[in-house]
């Protein structure tokens, strides 16, 4: 399997290359990708081939900001025309290039961004300029929220999150969300399901500094509409899966009459590569239909030795009155670039309706 740091390829810059010399008189294709594939290239992983990028094209660039934003405005529009990258990831390197040179042009940064977040997200690039100008730019989130494209409002939600994952922190917001709110409540019932689920992300990244105000949320847009429900679901699911008494009793989620029973291991030992399998009954005991939510937990074990607990959903469903249920469910080991596996003792362990069980022990053994 190729990695994705090779999709920046001589094919791709090729027809970048050929895009450019289509808007900029006299750009030197040949020129151009001599420096892209210089000494340093095939070292270099996927985010520093971006800023490479970024940097040779700065090379080729008017040395005015604003007029480097002209030819980035008529070569997006090139793209287009020729339908290459809209929304893939390998153009990062453009709202970089407002990252890195505009920083100090906070005007045209501005209608930079708004502009090149329709062609691929500008998500990253908007957090620098959120930490240097942070109250102006809140203001301006703010008016992005009613936008009539959906990239840009959803950039206000996204580029707001306190937790952004890869993207630069803003203290600010991690310690006081109380500016992101208004954006949110502007978004809450957008058309675009692509905009209500980076609401529910914000409200996620809210809720692991500030649950109460998630809760707060939670309370106040439940039952508006079915989209709605949805969304504060997913905001809620880190609160969920930390089995958080308020957010239990929010979503009605009760163990006191739900049967667990005959957990086991169907194999105490498993090799990377292969799947954990077990089993277990549940049951509802009472004379009222209840939800039963069944997650369960793995805690890895580290190189250092210590766990790291990971939670996984199995299902979330209604159990009528004496209702009984068999599961059986398989946990793959299988390596992934986002994780690595350490042979030794691990555990798993049961949760349902946020109640966690003891957990069994079980051994990873090499492939």
């Amino acid at each position: 399997m190729s990695a994705l740091k090779d999709l920046y390829s001589p094919a791709f810059y090729r027809d970048f290359a050929r895009v450019m010399a289509q808007v900029r008189p006299g750009f030197d294709q040949s020129r151009f990708q001599t420096l892209i594939f210089d000494d340093t290239f095939a070292g270099k992983e996927l985010k520093d081939r971006m800023r490479h990028t970024t940097r040779v094209l700065h090379q080729f660039m008017p040395a005015g900001f604003g007029e480097a934003v002209d030819v980035i405005s008529a070569l997006i529009t090139c793209l287009r025309q020729d339908k290459l990258g809209e929304n893939s990831f390998l153009f990062l390197f453009l709202p970089d290039y407002i990252e890195t040179y505009g920083l100090e042009d906070v005007e045209k940064a501005i209608p930079a961004i708004e502009l090149v977040t329709q062609f691929i997200s500008c998500e990253f690039a908007v957090r620098p300029f959120l930490r240097l100008y942070f109250e102006p730019m809140m203001a301006q989130m703010q008016a992005w929220a009613h936008h009539p494209n959906h990239h840009v409002r959803r950039l206000a939600s996204e580029g707001s999150r306190p937790r952004l994952p890869w993207g630069m922190a803003v203290p600010a917001l991690k310690q006081d969300p109380s500016p992101i709110l208004p954006i949110l409540e502007t978004l809450k019932n957008d058309p675009s399901e692509y905009v209500r689920r980076s609401v529910a992300n914000n409200l996620n990244d809210i809720s692991k500094e500030h649950p109460e105000t998630v809760l707060a949320i939670a309370r106040a847009w439940k039952d508006l509409s079915p989209e709605t429900n949805a969304l504060i679901k997913h905001g809620c699911r880190t609160l969920l899966k930390k089995g958080h008494e308020s957010i239990l009793a929010f979503y009605a989620l009760d163990s006191t009459n739900i049967q667990v029973g005959q957990f086991r291991l169907l194999n105490s030992a498993v090799r990377i590569g292969d799947s954990l399998s077990f089993t277990f009954s549940v049951g509802n005991t009472s004379s009222q239909p209840l939800i039963v939510r069944l997650e369960y937990a793995v805690y890895y074990r580290l190189q250092n030795g210590q766990l790291s607990r990971k939670v996984f959903k199995i299902s979330e469903r209604l159990f009528a009155p004496d209702e009984q249920a068999t599961i059986i469910r398989r946990q793959k080991f299988t390596p992934i670039t986002t994780r690595r596996f350490y042979t030794g003792e691990h555990r798993i362990a049961l949760i349902v309706n946020g109640k966690e069980a003891d957990p069994l022990p079980f051994v990873l053994l090499q492939p």
